[in-house]
């Protein structure tokens, strides 16, 4: 079954997609800039682009409208798409692209900050390498992110770009709530607050998935947007993005009180961003609940039981699921085991302690890669890349 195919689009969005396909990447050319007159090399600039993402484990999908070389358009200049078209997963001094680009250090350190400040490349001791779609630039639009990205966006994701969360592992991984999991139980890489207690620098920014969601008038929750959390080991600048680290605990628990999911890299070591996920906006889980990829995150390795004696069938559980994962039966709740991704959620809100947390078996545990750099050589190996 094609799940694009039955999701209701409304009707400003089937008018502006009709206008993006009948309009073409013709109409996104600029009438200036030393590209002017070459609108050939700067539809293959941002067809280099696309491909240079698409070669990264995270993956960037092609599609046969050519969907996603418009919403490059939008993020990118020509100029910024020619240079990030020639980076790849391999971090370079400054020095070494700028002779293979053909630019001076000096102008090619330029661009490469700006490219940075768009979330295009990663940069560390004067290395840089290009940086994923998913997760990464298109986080990094939160603050530019309008009604036209928005539905860029969303006509991409149904086009075939959501396609990108089939590959495994996957991006996201879910951690459960806290207390929700007996201590003897939990796993060393599920405990997300002693994570953040072995932190320093805390900042928190806007979801972007209920941004765009907001913009394209489809949201179906009234869930907090500024609860995307990131932190590192080190003291960093000041910004006016800074909390402090009880304020980054006391998110957790009012994220996990407004019925939010818990996503971290899908990693065990070196994850430094926590993001606080619902089933309707979020793309990652939107790929189980509306794309039909069932793995398009990793779930917790527990699973939610509920003790048929003790549950009043109130159906809290119910609203609190963002997976639908719950429903009653004879009134009694009873969980989907195939839909349940391991939260924990349902379990920190019974009021009667009717649901518990059970470790999986130990032939059903999937232990994270351990670190950022073997999880993309897992995930490009199973892409056939390497």
């Amino acid at each position: 079954m094609d799940h694009r195919s039955s999701r209701k689009i409304p009707m400003d969005r089937r008018e502006f997609m009709a206008t993006t396909a009948a309009a073409g990447f013709a109409l996104m050319i600029p009438k200036f800039g030393p590209f002017k007159d070459n609108p050939e090399s700067i539809e293959k600039y941002y067809s280099a682009l696309a491909d240079a993402l698409n070669k990264l484990p995270n993956a960037f999908p092609r599609t046969e409208s050519g969907i996603e070389l418009v919403l490059l358009r939008k993020i990118f200049t020509e100029e910024e798409a020619w240079l990030a078209g020639q980076m790849t997963i391999q971090a370079e001094p400054v020095s070494g692209i700028a002779e293979r680009v053909g630019l001076t250090v000096e102008e090619t350190t330029k661009r490469l900050d700006k490219l940075s400040n768009k979330g295009a490349v990663w940069g560390r001791g004067g290395h840089f390498r290009l940086a994923p779609f998913v997760v990464g630039i298109y986080e990094a639009q939160v603050w530019s992110m309008d009604h036209e990205m928005a539905h860029l966006m969303e006509d991409y994701m149904d086009e075939g770009g959501a396609e990108f969360m089939r590959f495994q592992p996957a991006i996201h991984r879910v951690v459960p709530a806290q207390g929700s999991v007996k201590t003897d139980w939990i796993l060393p890489y599920d405990d997300v607050k002693k994570v953040i207690m072995a932190n320093k620098s805390f900042r928190v920014r806007d979801c972007i998935c209920r941004v765009q969601q907001d913009l394209l008038e489809e949201r179906k929750c009234d869930l907090p947007l500024k609860v995307c959390l990131n932190f590192t080991p080190f003291e960093r600048p000041p910004s006016d993005r800074d909390i402090t680290k009880e304020e980054a605990l006391k998110m957790l628990d009012d994220t996990e009180k407004a019925g939010l999911v818990h996503c971290v890299t899908n990693i065990e070591e070196g994850f430094y961003y926590v993001c606080n996920c619902c089933g309707c906006c979020c793309g990652i889980l939107r790929g189980i609940t509306e794309f039909g990829i069932e793995k398009s995150v990793a779930a917790a390795n527990y699973f939610s039981v509920i003790d048929p004696e003790t549950c009043t069938g109130c159906g809290l559980c119910i609203k609190r699921c963002q997976m639908k994962a719950i429903k009653v039966d004879e009134g009694i709740a009873v969980v989907d085991k195939e839909k349940c991704i391991g939260c924990g959620l349902c379990v920190t809100s019974c009021a009667f302690e009717a649901v518990r947390m059970q470790l999986k078996p130990e032939e059903d545990i999937i232990h994270p890669p351990k670190n950022f750099g073997i999880w993309e050589q897992d995930r490009l190996k199973n892409r056939g890349l390497i």
